[in-house]
């Protein structure tokens, strides 16, 4: 199955980078040779800065943009009407986040210079799309990302019509120190109460601001193109605005300073037709009052990709996406149009000028709504059926610990062990011997960056899985929660230290560890442990589970979602809010304090996840806190695990 994808901006970039990560053939083809120098930027929301670490295999590398942490609303004598804290948006420049984005592409699946001209189709359906420089790209499912004068959404739908342009903007970049030291990271934004008139400036960098002129053209317009009549309309426009707004125009190149035409469209009744799908501002366009477009783009494009993951054939898959982001971002064009009735005519409105900034709802209407009035709250039920030397159900550890501290409350979840290795005379597979098991471990940790040791395959190989499987039967025998921390202690000891498993000796030492009977731990794993081990192998089969991790979540009226394979954290979340969709996500408290008091042990990775740092700033606090004597860091050969010494 081939992926075509058409344009290569934020969500081309994305799609693509989703698809290739799920091992999907794709090419992109993007219109610009090289990428714009435009010093347009972006607000991205947490959820979409969420999306692009995970896709990410480098996590040390750190994310462009700057970390906004106020939202300061004035008026043009410079007094403060709104001051809102944020906490959940970073802003960048479009360039820096398009190299960020195509670093997670293979360079081979990226074609510039390709401005799409038609499809080619046979018994309707498209074949093959053709550029206007001759190239012609065959595939099976075709991906428009080509913006908002989307020409593949023209080939589908047919010309949208005209949208009257009714205010622009006009945006730049500059550079400040004595600004950044004020205001390095606060979203200021100067708005005039009697007509459509604003200023913004925002942080990108140190010492750097993207800044924009929101403008009603009917009081006054300017042509893009010409770089001293936009300076000295600015210059004419904003007079008497404070010494900020000043300070910014006298430093700014307006050689890379554009004027844009805002604009949006209604909400389409469907994003693809046959084998053809939009994605982005192709699919949906939202004014930029709403603050939302890029991450729409982003998180919709996660949203295509597990659809077409799960979904039994292309159109449900296509339809399961357009149900999952019609009504977000249908939500976000009415917003920006709200809002930009309000900036154009703020006299007519009975409060202070609507916050131009607002946090998106990333849901489908009414997935937060809350529960009615004593309504009984029926936890979800989950099967999560494992193996203690399943390498893929060790690297989704991170996923798992978020889901379970945002969304605990909602689900409760049973361990079943599935015996991934009877024996390596009975294994099928790519998989048939210790030296391919070494090779896929080293793989997998070269891959997704979670510490996992191959060697132990080359140097005490495990012949089967069943007598580790077994000793965790017997930890749940005698405790279901103690049983899960000793899964994780003979899973550290198998990836970490390269200690065998299946030898007595270290199943007994784990038990010691996490405060089993150890006497009555080797009672039950020479006895009722194995028939509930056997019983764990009959119900997989009963349910057809074949492969690890294999997730089935399940729901008090019946309905089931399946998940199994390598998962991101966006597959749990969306798999607890179809079967639930009035849970709501907790907050994570990311104080050190709070996250060992819930696992005693953490990689880096873990820790930077549920922290939301990158892995180099995670693993520098996590030394901090070990020279304190709070943790110990237990380090090995392929990455440092850190165990909690003091509880508070």
């Amino acid at each position: 199955m081939k992926y075509v994808v058409i344009g290569g901006g934020i969500a081309g970039m994305a799609i693509g980078a989703y698809l290739q990560r799920k091992g999907k053939e794709v090419i992109v083809s993007e219109k610009q040779s090289v990428v714009s120098a435009h010093g347009h930027a972006f607000l991205l929301h947490d959820d979409a800065l969420s999306i692009l670490r995970e896709l990410s295999l480098d996590h040390n590398r750190k994310m462009p943009g700057e970390r906004i942490s106020l939202f300061s609303l004035r008026r043009p004598d410079g007094s403060e009407i709104k001051c809102e804290e944020l906490r959940s948006w970073t802003c960048m420049k479009r360039s820096d986040l398009l190299d960020y984005m195509e670093s997670l592409l293979d360079p081979s699946a990226l074609r510039r210079g390709r401005s799409f001209s038609h499809f080619i189709r046979q018994q309707g359906r498209a074949v093959a799309a053709v550029f206007t420089n001759g190239d012609t790209e065959y595939g099976d499912i075709f991906i428009g990302c080509d913006g908002g004068k989307s020409r593949v959404r023209d080939e589908l739908f047919g010309r949208l019509p005209p949208t009257t342009v009714l205010y622009k903007e006009i945006v730049g970049v500059t550079h400040n120190r004595d600004l950044w030291q004020r205001y390095g990271h606060t979203f200021v934004k100067f708005q005039h109460d009697q007509y459509g008139l604003s200023f913004g400036m925002i942080p990108t960098g140190t010492n750097e601001f993207v800044w924009f002129m929101q403008y009603d053209p009917c009081r006054g317009d300017v042509r893009d193109g010409d770089p001293e009549t936009i300076r000295k309309f600015c210059t004419r426009s904003l007079d008497g605005f404070p010494a900020e707004v000043t300070g910014i125009l006298s430093g700014n190149d307006f050689n890379r300073t554009y004027v844009w035409n805002t604009r949006d469209f209604d909400l389409l009744p469907a994003f693809h037709q046959g084998n053809v799908v939009l994605v982005g501002d192709a699919a949906h366009q939202a004014l930029p009052f709403s603050s939302t477009g890029t991450t729409n783009a982003i998180v919709g494009a996660r949203t295509l990709s597990a659809a077409l993951e799960n979904s039994i054939n292309l159109e449900a898959a296509f339809r399961h996406y357009y149900t999952q982001r019609a009504p977000v971002v249908g939500e976000h064009i009415r917003m920006g149009r709200e809002l930009r009735a309000a900036f154009l005519q703020p006299r007519r409105q009975q409060t202070h000028t609507p916050l131009a900034l607002h946090t998106p709802s990333l849901k489908p209407a009414g997935f937060n709504a809350p529960a009615r009035p004593g309504a009984p709250t029926q936890k979800l039920l989950v099967k999560y059926f494992t193996d203690p030397i399943c390498s893929t159900c060790w690297i989704i550890q991170p996923a798992l610990k978020r889901m379970s501290l945002e969304y605990g409350p909602y689900f409760d979840i049973r361990y079943y062990m599935g015996g991934l290795l009877p024996s390596w005379d009975t294994c099928e597979g790519k998989i048939k011997s210790p030296t391919d098991a070494a090779r896929l471990w080293n793989d997998v940790n070269e891959t997704y960056r979670m510490p996992i040791d191959g060697d132990i395959w080359l140097e005490d190989p495990l012949s089967s899985s069943f007598p580790p499987s077994i000793a965790v039967k017997a930890a749940q025998l005698q405790d279901e929660q103690i049983a899960i921390l000793y899964l994780r202690r003979i899973r550290e000891m198998l990836f970490l230290e390269k200690k065998n498993i299946m030898r007595w000796k270290y199943l007994e030492a784990a038990a010691a560890e996490v405060g089993l009977n150890v006497l009555a731990f080797t009672k039950a794993y020479e006895s009722k442990a194995r028939i509930a081990f056997q019983h764990d192998l009959q119900f997989a089969r009963e349910l057809g589970v074949r492969s690890f991790p294999h997730l089935i979540f399940s729901n008090a009226a019946g309905q089931t979602v399946r998940l199994k394979g390598h998962l991101y954290y966006e597959d749990l979340e969306r798999a607890i809010l179809e079967l639930n969709p009035h849970a709501k996500r907790c907050l994570i408290d990311p104080r050190p304090v709070n996250l060992f008091r819930h696992f005693p042990t953490l990689l880096e990775e873990e820790f930077a996840l549920l922290s939301d740092l990158i892995t180099e700033d995670a693993r520098r606090l996590l030394q901090q806190l070990d020279a304190r004597g709070y943790i110990q860091k237990m380090p090995t050969r392929k990455g440092a695990l850190y165990k909690v010494l003091t509880r508070p």
